[in-house]
This record gives C-alpha cells, sequence and structure tokens, in this order.
C-alpha cells in the first residue's frame, strides 16, 4: 500500500501543475469572492432597506462571471493579457472587500446608517443622480482645468526666472517660500476683494495650489544643472536663450513633473473649498450639499469618481512623463 503511494503522489502532483498551468489562479480566487459577495447581498436579509440590492447583487454576479471566464482564458492569452495578470490579487481583495462591507453595513448593521453606506447605497446614487452627477463633473472639470493649466504655466515660467536669474531668485525666493507654506484656503478673504466673480476667485485658488510646488521644483532643477552642459553649449556660440529652452529646460524636466504630480495632488484638495465660493454646481458643492443633510451615500459616491479623476489624470500624467523623459533610460 505504501509502493502505490507513493507511485501515486507523482501523478497527483502533475495533474496538479497541469491544472495550475491552464487555470489563471487568482481570475479563479476572484470569480470566487465576487460570487460570494453576490450570494450575500441577494439571500441575507437587509438590516435596514436600501434601494437596488439585487441590481447590486447581479453585477456582483456578472463580475464573477466574468472572472471564472477570465481564469480559463487568461493562460492562454497570458502575453496579451500581462496587465490584467499583474491587477490579480488586487481583483481578489476587491472581491473580499465588496463582501465584508455589504456583510457589515447593510446585513449586520455593525456600520449604521447614515453613516455608512453600503455598496448597493452608491450604485442607487449612481442610478437615480447620475444627471446632477455629470453636471457637477463638467463644472468641476471646467474649474480645475482653468486653474490647473494657469497655475502650472505660471509656476513652470516663475521656476525657470528664479532658477536662471540670480537677480529675480533675489527678489522672488523669499517670496515664494513666504506664501508656499500658507494654505490657499486662507486667501479667501483677499479674493473675494480682488477678483470680480467667484468663479475667477476658485481658478485663483486652483491655480495657486498648483502653480506653487511646480514653481519651487522647477527653480531647483533649472539650479542644479551642471554647469559644464552651458560651458560647452556657450564654447559652439550658443545664446542665452538657446541655454534656457535647449539645455536647462530639457535638464530640469524630472524636477518638473515632481512638481506637476504634487501640484495634482493639492489642487484636488482645493477644489472643495474653492467650490464653497457659491458654486452652484460642482463636485465640491455636491459633497458640502450632500453632507448639510447627512446623505453621506452621495457623499460616499462623490469622493468615489473624484479619487477616479485624480488616478486617471496621474495616470496621464506619468504617459506623457515616460514620453518626454524616455531619452534618460540607461542614464539615471
Amino acid at each position: 500500500m505504501a509502493d502505490i503511494a507513493q507511485d501515486g503522489a507523482p501523478l497527483i502532483s502533475g495533474r496538479l501543475s497541469s491544472l495550475q498551468d491552464h487555470v489563471w489562479r487568482d481570475g479563479f480566487l476572484a470569480a470566487a469572492t465576487w460570487f460570494l459577495a453576490a450570494a450575500i447581498s441577494h439571500f441575507l436579509p437587509d438590516v435596514v432597506v436600501w434601494g437596488d440590492t439585487e441590481a447590486f447583487a447581479l453585477l456582483t454576479a456578472i463580475g464573477g462571471a466574468v472572472f471564472l471566464a477570465l481564469a480559463f482564458a487568461v493562460p492562454r492569452l497570458a502575453d496579451k493579457l500581462r496587465t490584467l495578470v499583474h491587477y490579480g490579487p488586487w481583483f481578489v481583495a476587491i472581491g473580499i472587500w465588496l463582501a465584508v462591507w455589504e456583510l457589515t453595513t447593510a446585513k449586520l448593521g455593525w456600520l449604521p446608517k447614515p453613516f455608512f453606506s453600503p455598496p448597493q447605497g452608491l450604485l442607487h446614487v449612481y442610478l437615480t443622480d447620475w444627471d446632477r452627477l455629470l453636471i457637477c463633473i463638467a463644472y468641476t472639470g471646467r474649474l480645475w482645468i482653468l486653474g490647473f493649466s494657469s497655475g502650472i504655466l505660471a509656476g513652470f515660467v516663475a521656476g525657470v526666472a528664479l532658477g536662471w536669474s540670480k537677480r529675480f531668485a533675489y527678489w522672488g525666493m523669499p517670496i515664494l517660500k513666504l506664501i508656499g507654506p500658507v494654505p490657499a484656503s486662507a486667501w479667501i478673504p483677499c479674493t473675494f476683494f480682488i477678483f470680480p466673480s467667484t468663479f475667477h476667485a476658485s481658478i485663483f485658488l486652483v491655480a495657486l495650489a498648483s502653480g506653487i510646488p511646480v514653481a519651487i521644483l522647477t527653480a531647483a532643477g533649472v539650479g542644479q544643472v551642471n554647469k559644464s552642459f552651458y560651458d560647452v553649449a556657450r564654447t559652439l556660440g550658443a545664446s542665452n536663450r538657446y541655454l534656457i529652452f535647449k539645455v536647462a529646460v530639457p535638464a530640469s524636466l524630472p524636477n518638473v513633473f515632481v512638481g506637476l504630480f504634487m501640484g495634482l495632488y493639492y489642487s484636488f484638495a482645493v477644489l472643495v473649498v474653492a467650490e464653497m465660493l457659491g458654486a452652484k454646481y460642482g463636485l465640491g458643492w455636491y459633497l458640502q450639499f450632500n453632507t448639510a443633510y447627512s446623505a453621506y451615500a452621495n457623499v460616499y459616491a462623490a469622493l468615489i469618481i473624484m479619487a477616479l479623476i485624480c488616478a486617471g489624470l496621474v495616470k496621464l500624467l506619468f504617459i506623457v512623463r515616460e514620453r518626454l523623459l524616455g531619452w534618460q533610460k540607461g542614464i539615471i
């Protein structure tokens, strides 16, 4: 009997290895967790009645079915789906999170209403208030584009001037260091007096929050350029304009992008404050309006939208950085 068991062990091990080769393990586990979330949502009763519970159960079940299909398809298409495979553990974690979230809020009530909302509460907001959310996204997008673009443009120009000109840095850098640590929201009383409308004041706040880190890091990048680069260019007859745009600016781009990333995050942090200034729409206004009425499901829904938009913009900025700084690969 012992000999039979020993002979069968390699066979079982080989079958398990073959099964792993034909099934994407993370996809299979993700399917299991998403099906678990769907089962909890559908079969267990709600402590407090929430809208669209069955819709959430259906969506999670569909998600589980998709991952189950991918579990068998990915091994055959591994080369084309590397990104999907890379995020496999995250899909499993999201399924576990949805199941725990559903269980602790809607089913057991450990996290009570209205302070906490189950996932179907957020789904209900997206299904019933989508038109207002779209309008708010459009208003916030307009404010952010105008404020962020003007802020980084002014910050970049100021940063190049501060890093290049010692005279400009003598007067400008102390002022920048003085206003830099001050939160953008502290300038609200001044903006009411300076700007003709609350919308222009909001643009200024976003521009200020995003422009200061760009200016400081651009100035640091220009100031750190190797002086031998300038000497070589001058021996070849380069003018100051050529030195700035062809030597200083390209060499300082790594610092500039660090400032852009910081400015991007700061601009989103200021958006909520900026839209307090008499805004009629916008995600910041939406957050404040629903917080006043304790509609926290709407608040969480808007926060998720803002997080996704910010994450998408960060990803886009990474892509732009890789394109512009591709020449530095293998150098730094």
